[in-house]
């Protein structure tokens, strides 16, 4: 009776030590926030179009050089579990102020305009889920939501057209939840403003720009 007795206490902790084999591990997803900030390297608003009245007009617009600027902004990423691929949903804000608008056949020299660029997007994140160390690279969609303020000769406009951008990063783990990334940027949008100049109509154009940037982020 003994015997049996021992057999039985035997098959019981046996099958407590394979119960963890019988089960897959519970799914989790990683998920973090993460706040940042750079420079806007803004390239030149070039291929300018006059719309309305100003299109087809006599003279070609020059390209619009854009001043440099600071931009800020956060995301928030999802991993499923810790594998290689993930998605962001980032805003990020910066004021490349337009410097001047050139002469041409119809318009004097336009002093520096007042430009804001807010952009919404996702992006499509592919990462070495390391534990230390992820360099990690995407691209995504979104929308660029531009807005060019009042001046003598310009009028106060707002533009949402669809950005584009491609990245590459690299973050570093200094505790297991908290991590410092650096990251470079290339955007772009194809903007147009139709009331720019009122009655005479307005412009379009393509905006493009490289970002450095770096920042902290909160991994739950």
């Amino acid at each position: 009776m003994q015997t049996n007795n021992s057999l039985i206490v035997g098959i019981f902790i046996a099958g407590l030590s394979l119960a963890p084999f019988n089960y897959p591990p519970p799914a989790f997803a990683e998920v973090y926030v993460a706040g940042t900030a750079g420079m806007n390297f803004a390239d030149r608003i070039n291929s300018i179009a006059g719309t309305g009245p100003l299109a087809g007009a006599p003279g070609s617009f020059e390209d619009f050089d854009l001043q440099n600027s600071i931009t800020y902004g956060g995301k928030v990423g999802y991993f499923h579990g810790h594998s290689w691929y993930g998605v962001e949903a980032e805003v990020l804000h910066t004021n490349p102020h337009i410097k001047s608008l050139p002469r041409t056949a119809t318009l004097d020299e336009v002093p520096g305009i007042h430009f804001r660029l807010t952009t919404v997007g996702v992006n499509f994140i592919a990462r070495y889920p390391g534990r230390t160390l992820q360099p990690y690279l995407g691209a995504g969609v979104g929308a660029a939501i531009a807005h060019i303020g009042d001046t003598a000769t310009v009028r106060s406009d707002t533009d949402v057209a669809v950005a584009w951008n491609v990245l590459v990063g690299l973050r570093a783990f200094i505790t297991p939840k908290i991590a410092v990334f650096g990251e470079y940027k290339h955007t772009g949008a194809t903007l147009k403003f139709d009331h720019a100049f009122g009655d005479l109509g307005g412009f379009s154009g393509n905006y493009r720009a490289q970002l450095l940037l770096g920042g902290l982020s909160y991994h739950f």
